[in-house]
């Protein structure tokens, strides 16, 4: 049985983030910098550009950007979880705009290294961004995930499947796009905790 473990990307562990995002094509030239930047940036600093844009924010922003999944101590998976404010491109997105005013905090992308996918790991990743959004104060969390019945590519999964999140407890607030909805989880603390998953 693997020995899973979800700890916080903190700066201690850039080099273990650069490891899962340089074992997936997208994401070692995207590096979480697609929301968050302007198009114009994104596209300038595609690869190197945006790696030291994530490794800069990641360095010395007041709160870890997301979690990490390692499975047997080596890192294996990536998610992105910060406060919607952080992310300009999702204000100005037709499809994911504020559903209402409510201070919401967003997951927006996975990544998993190659020799650890279809392991569970994504639902794992979700668990520790909700306990992780909630220790730093999040009250509500937001993700815009993929649902459709076709075979989707690793490029196409990087933001996680509906019954990834509805497995994990939440619930579907509003869908602009045939598959693309708004899922969102109360982080209150009379809430129950997302359910984990688990690697085998």
């Amino acid at each position: 049985m693997a020995q899973l473990r979800i700890e916080p990307a903190t700066p201690d562990r850039r080099g273990d983030v650069a490891a899962v995002m340089s074992d997936c094509g997208d994401a070692s030239h995207c590096w979480c910098a697609f929301w968050s930047r302007t198009g114009e940036q994104f596209k300038a600093g595609w690869g190197d550009g945006n790696r030291r844009w994530f490794m800069h924010r990641l360095d010395h922003s007041p709160r870890p950007p997301g979690v990490l999944a390692y499975v047997d101590d080596e890192p294996a998976g990536w998610c992105a979880v910060a406060p919607r404010s952080d992310h300009s491109r999702l204000a100005r997105s037709r499809n994911f705009a504020p559903v209402d005013d409510a201070d919401v905090w967003s997951i927006t992308c996975f990544v998993v290294a190659r020799r650890f996918r279809r392991q569970g790991l994504m639902r794992a990743l979700i668990g520790g961004a909700v306990d992780l959004a909630r220790s730093l104060g999040a009250r509500c969390l937001e993700a815009y995930p993929q649902d459709t019945a076709r075979k989707l590519g690793s490029g196409e999964l990087y933001v996680g499947s509906l019954s990834g999140f509805k497995d994990c407890g939440f619930e579907e607030v509003l869908r602009r796009s045939p598959t693309r909805p708004i899922v969102r989880l109360r982080l209150d603390a009379s809430e129950p905790d997302a359910q984990r998953g688990r690697a085998s």
